[in-house]
């Protein structure tokens, strides 16, 4: 039997019970009130199917609006879920995790295997291993995510000496923007009625963007590679010549390089679409060794054990590396990436040029780079001086 819950009155006046308060919208349609012991309440909404089932889904308790103002909220929320069941919306239950690997499959098709790869490992790390991971989608809460946002920011890392040290604000914000992405994804996709619960919540931390600017000259870069096993070595010389993201040089196989003119296919990278590269003979001599007695979907530099690179295998060895070379702690894979595109940038060649052989975005080159260009320009004009 229907019940009045539209009015804070009528809820306060209810016994606190298992089974919701259902208040009809429309055949089969119903919103529903559930008044607990403690006399906080949930809101929920039914629905019948054609089959004659019924679904039901947990709305929240919604106090995050003022209390009169709770049952339209819910109206609202139970009728945008109506309408998509009605348009034949899947009626799936997702849980956030469900959700994260969705969204590998989908930046895979979307922007290739590199990509897809640092968002698994993301949310291997930060949701699979976390409680958030197995909430579903219909049942996720602000404060579920806000409890999250704190472990992201409380989660300790190890440092070079194996003390714990806080992790900074931007690989926080790198963490978020992968969550982030999953759920609205969802959430485009009918998973779930409404972004409410991340999208305050996740937003990312301001002012904390730093560029990147650790940068290592040639001679910096050679003690690199000289100091590296030979099979990073050989990685390593390659990021030392070519603008790619390292997870972009991981990734590709014996089959993207033509040894018989010396070019490179670089797929569908984190930002940039396939793209083909001609190498300076120095860098296609270094593939074409790698190369050798490989089938063509063999990884194309891989470790001594044959198997391809990736963040988790590089990372000691880069930084045993870097510090036998005498190079800064914060010495990166990608720290080769920012050095070579600095280089390109201050040699004169035009941004649009290194945009496309970098795999971004012309936008993004003149943001990190283009302070460089002034310097170029003030060479330029000292020798026009007479």
């Amino acid at each position: 039997m229907a019940t009045k819950i539209d009015t804070v009155s009528s809820r306060e006046a209810l016994s606190p019970r298992k089974e919701p308060y259902w208040s009809k919208r429309s055949d089969g349609q119903f919103v529903g009130y559930r008044r607990t012991p403690d006399s906080s309440g949930n809101w929920h909404a039914r629905y019948r199917l054609k089959s004659g089932d019924q679904l039901t889904r947990g709305l929240g308790a919604l106090d995050e609006y003022p209390a009169h103002e709770r049952y339209s909220r819910a109206v609202a929320l139970a009728d945008e879920w109506f309408q998509h069941l009605g348009k034949g919306g899947t009626t799936t239950r997702r849980t956030v995790l469900d959700a994260c690997d969705a969204y590998v499959e989908h930046a895979r098709q979307e922007s290739g295997d590199a990509a897809a790869e640092d968002l698994a490992g993301r949310y291997r790390r930060w949701v699979e291993k976390d409680p958030i991971g197995e909430i579903e989608l219909a049942k996720l809460d602000r404060a579920d995510v806000k409890a999250y946002r704190q472990r992201l920011v409380k989660a300790p890392k190890k440092s070079r000496d194996g003390t714990q040290v806080a992790r900074s604000k931007n690989s926080v914000n790198r963490d978020m923007a992968a969550v982030r992405a999953a759920l609205n994804l969802a959430y485009k996709d009918g998973a779930v009625i409404t972004d409410f619960a991340w999208r305050e919540a996740l937003k990312s931390f301001k002012n904390v963007a730093q560029r990147r600017s650790l940068y290592l000259d040639m001679e910096q870069r050679r003690a690199f590679v000289k100091a590296a096993p030979r099979d990073l070595a050989a990685f390593l010389r390659c990021l030392c010549a070519l603008p790619l993201r390292p997870g972009a040089l991981a990734a590709l196989v014996v089959g993207d390089f033509d040894t018989r003119i010396g070019e490179l296919k670089v797929g569908q990278d984190k930002h940039g679409g396939q793209r083909r590269i001609v190498l300076p003979r120095q860098v296609a001599d270094v593939l074409v060794e790698a190369a050798k007695d490989k089938l063509p979907a063999a990884p194309l530099l891989s470790r001594s054990d044959g198997k391809a690179w990736n963040k988790d295998a590089w990372k000691d060895p880069i930084k045993d590396a870097a510090k036998s070379a005498g190079l800064p702690d914060a010495t990166t894979a990608y720290t080769l990436r920012h050095s070579v595109i600095t280089d390109l940038v201050t040699s004169g060649l035009d941004l649009l040029t290194v945009a496309q052989i970098s795999g971004t975005s012309v936008a993004m080159i003149e943001k990190h780079y283009g302070h460089l260009r002034s310097d170029v320009a003030a060479s330029a004009l000292a020798k026009l001086v007479i």
